[in-house]
C-alpha cells in the first residue's frame, strides 16, 4: 500500500518538548499508530510501545507505576490507551515525580468526553491532538477523497469495491466492538438506524425531538446517542453564530457526519456515478469542504461556526480569529456565484474576507469582495492568515 506522509508529526514532536504527556486521538483505523512511530523516530529518546489490545502488554501494565518508572528516560508510547481508565491516577503520580516532557504519548479513540480519566487526572500535565483522516494537502485526488472518504485503508484500496468493504467492516466493527470496549452499552443494530437516520440529516439544522419521535425514543435517548457519534469522531456538530446584533439568528447546530466515505456508505452509495445524482450531493460536498478547512486549522485556535437569521441570511461556514473574520460559501458549481443570503450575512457582520469555495481550479474576483476559489487555495490562504505550522 503506497504510504502517504501525514502533516502532523513536526506538531507532536514540538508538542512532546512542552509537555509530560500528549494525547493523540482520532477514530479508530485512521493512522495514529502508524503516525507515532514515525515520530517516535525522530525522537532522540528510546521508545516503548504498548498496546492495550495486546493481552501481553496489558499485563505489563499489572504493576503499572513499578513498570513505567523503570522506562523514565524513554518515551513511552501507549496504544487504546482508553482501554485501562484506571492507568490514569497512574500517570499523574509518576509524571508529578518528574514533569520532564516527552514522557507518554497516549493514542486513543476516544474524545475527552468520554476519556475523563485523562481530564481529571492529567490536567495540566497533558496536551490533546487530534488525528483527523487524509485531507487534500496530503493527497493528490481530492474527487477519490471526496468520494471515499480520508481513512487510509478506504482511500487507497485497490477498487471502489475493496473500498465500500472496508467501510462496511469499519461500521460492524466500530458498533460491535469499539463502542461495547467503551463499557457503552447500546445494541447495535438501534446504533446503526440511528447514525443512518443522522446521515440523512447531514448538513441540516439538527432536530433532535423529530427524530426521536421518527426513531421511538426520548430526546434525552437522541441526545445521548449524538453525543456518543460525536466523542468518537464520526460526527461534527457545527454551532451557529452569536452575536448581539438585533437579528433573530438561529441557535440550532448543523450535525455532519464527518468522513464522506462513511456518509456515502450509510446512505447505500456505492459509485460516484450514483452520487452525481443523489439529492444528497450538495450537502455532501459542502460537508466534506467543512471537515477538510477544520482538519487543517485545529490546532489554530479558530472558531468555527455558521451563521444564519430567521430572514435568511446566511454562512455556510464562519471563521474568527482576533480581528479576522472570514466568510466562506460553498457552491458545489463550475460558476458559481453569491447568494443573496451570503451578502446580506457579510454585512450583518462586516466580514474582511469572503470567499465561494467551488471545485474549480482558478481563484476570481466575483465582486469587490467577495472571491470565488478552489479548496486548496483557500487552505493555503488560510495556513498564511493564522500561522498554521503545517508540514
Amino acid at each position: 500500500m503506497k504510504k502517504i506522509k501525514r502533516c502532523n508529526s513536526k506538531k507532536i514532536l514540538q508538542l512532546l518538548d512542552e509537555f509530560p504527556a500528549v494525547v493523540l486521538s482520532g477514530p479508530r483505523q485512521v493512522g495514529k499508530t502508524t503516525l507515532a512511530n514515525i515520530v517516535a523516530g525522530y525522537c532522540e529518546k528510546f521508545f516503548i510501545y504498548i498496546d492495550l489490545e495486546s493481552p501481553q502488554d496489558m499485563q505489563k501494565l499489572e504493576e503499572p507505576e513499578l513498570y513505567l518508572d523503570t522506562h523514565s528516560e524513554n518515551l513511552v508510547i501507549i496504544d487504546e490507551v482508553q482501554r485501562k481508565p484506571d492507568l490514569f491516577p497512574v500517570l499523574r503520580s509518576v509524571i508529578d515525580r518528574d514533569r520532564k516532557p516527552g514522557r507518554f504519548l497516549l493514542l486513543g479513540s476516544a474524545g475527552p468526553e468520554l476519556l475523563k480519566n485523562t481530564s481529571e487526572s492529567l490536567a495540566g500535565r497533558v496536551y490533546y491532538t487530534e488525528l483527523f483522516p487524509f485531507n487534500i494537502l496530503e493527497v493528490s485526488d481530492d474527487r477519490l477523497l471526496w468520494f471515499r472518504g480520508g481513512f487510509p485503508e478506504a482511500y487507497l484500496a485497490n477498487t471502489q469495491t475493496a473500498a465500500r468493504r472496508w467501510l462496511e467492516s469499519f461500521l460492524l466493527t466500530f458498533l460491535e466492538r469499539d463502542i461495547p470496549n467503551l463499557g457503552i452499552r447500546i445494541p447495535s443494530l438501534q446504533l446503526r438506524q440511528f447514525w443512518e437516520m443522522t446521515a440523512h440529516a447531514h448538513g441540516q439544522l439538527w432536530n433532535g425531538s423529530k427524530l426521536a419521535a421518527n426513531f421511538g425514543v426520548s430526546s434525552h435517548t437522541i441526545k445521548r446517542y449524538l453525543g456518543i457519534l460525536e466523542n468518537t469522531y464520526m460526527v461534527r456538530q457545527l454551532t451557529p453564530y452569536y452575536t448581539n446584533i438585533k437579528k433573530r439568528i438561529v441557535k440550532t447546530p448543523k450535525v455532519y457526519i464527518r468522513d464522506t466515505g462513511i456518509l456515502h456508505t450509510l446512505l447505500q452509495i456505492s459509485s460516484q456515478e450514483d452520487l452525481a445524482g443523489h439529492p444528497t450531493i450538495g450537502s455532501s460536498y459542502e460537508g466534506w469542504v467543512i471537515e477538510q478547512i477544520c482538519s487543517c486549522l485545529s490546532h489554530s485556535f479558530v472558531k468555527a461556526c455558521f451563521y444564519r437569521t430567521q430572514s435568511g441570511a446566511e454562512i455556510d461556514l464562519l471563521l474568527e480569529k482576533g480581528p479576522d473574520r472570514i466568510a466562506i460559501e460553498i457552491k458545489r458549481s463550475l460558476t458559481p456565484k453569491p447568494s443573496r443570503g451570503f451578502k446580506q450575512a457579510v454585512s450583518d457582520l462586516s466580514c474582511n474576507h469572503q470567499f465561494i469555495v467551488y471545485p474549480g481550479t482558478e481563484t476570481y474576483p466575483l465582486s469587490s469582495t467577495v472571491k470565488a476559489i478552489s479548496l486548496p487555495g483557500l487552505l493555503e490562504f488560510l495556513i498564511v492568515l493564522f500561522d498554521v505550522q503545517y508540514d
